[in-house]
């Protein structure tokens, strides 16, 4: 620790050549204060300016019993003026907390440091455990869906039918084209691992009476191993994202206009390693059907699954 003394009122007129400081357990005592350590280390700060050197003044003997001494044989004039400051560094402090201990601070005019007194004040000191500080941070985790209209750019394709945040209409699907709806998923989370958000449905999209609509790629296709999209007139249904940093597998295994087959398990549609004040990342869901696909509302559920790493 730093002792700094700040001084008004001090003589100016006398020249002194000891300083002396010594910690004790009472105001006029001799008994340092437990385990508090004055003897190594210790030197006069350059920048005190309660004399205006700090030239020739030489640390005294030992100090065993918290007693510090500066002295000069030539000696020097206190300066002038109020907020003179004398700074001692390099202490350790005692080790009793709630205690009052005293420093007794002294000049003379003889380098004895025992005659010829000049100033000398004593001043309280207290020490205490500290306060414990502490505070507390939920975590925090926003997730929701959103949606994407018309004609919008989706995961290297474009939109033919606009979404809701919690409808994937295709519409009425022909063979003469494909359909692909979008949703954006923006999250946002204080966790310093990130975030992951998952895809699953229900099953295969049908339509109640025994029919239901092929998985892309057979199925054999999943969100490890997404590839182009079947062309119109293929009976399919299948995802991709735009998210180029997923964590497993590949992390860029969706670039270049790829689907997945959905699965009734979570698969991992979007990822960030690191907590994000606001990311969106958009999902495309493309349909096909064939010239043997059944008439009917074929239906299913899309469910995403936003879940904070910690």
């Amino acid at each position: 620790v730093t002792y700094s003394l700040v001084f008004s009122g001090q003589t100016t007129a006398t020249t002194i050549r000891c300083i002396k400081e010594r910690f004790a357990t009472t105001p006029t005592g001799a008994l340092k204060p437990n385990n508090m350590a004055t003897a190594s280390g210790i030197s006069i700060d350059g920048a005190t300016d309660f004399l205006a050197s700090t030239t020739g003044w030489n640390r005294g003997g030992s100090d065993t019993d918290g007693t510090v001494t500066y002295t000069n044989g030539t000696g020097a004039t206190p300066q002038a003026g109020a907020g003179r400051k004398w700074v001692l560094s390099g202490f350790t402090n005692a080790d009793v907390a709630n205690t009052g201990f005293y420093l007794q601070f002294s000049t003379y005019t003889n380098s004895d440091c025992t005659t010829g007194l000049t100033d000398n004040v004593t001043v309280g000191f207290i020490l205490t455990n500290g306060s414990t500080l502490s505070l507390t941070v939920d975590p925090t985790l926003s997730f929701t869906v959103n949606a994407v209209g018309d004609g919008e750019s989706c995961a290297g394709s474009t939109t033919t039918e606009a979404s809701t945040s919690t409808t994937i209409p295709f519409g009425t699907v022909t063979t003469a084209g494909n359909s692909i709806v979008c949703q954006d998923l923006a999250v946002a989370t204080n966790s310093d691992s990130g975030y992951t958000v998952f895809l699953r449905y229900t099953g295969k999209p049908a339509n109640g009476l025994g029919d239901d609509i092929n998985d892309h790629g057979g199925g054999s296709n999943g969100n490890s191993n997404p590839v182009a999209f079947s062309a119109a007139g293929t009976e399919a249904y299948g995802y991709s994202t735009n998210d180029t940093t997923l964590q497993a597998v590949t992390q860029n295994r969706f670039n270049g206009n790829l689907y997945a087959s959905a699965s009734t398990t979570n698969e991992e549609v979007a990822y960030n390693g690191t907590g994000v004040t606001s990311e969106t990342t958009r999902i495309a869901h493309q349909a096909g059907i064939s010239s043997t696909t059944q008439p009917g509302t074929y239906t299913t559920t899309v469910i995403y699954t936003c879940t904070p790493v910690y």
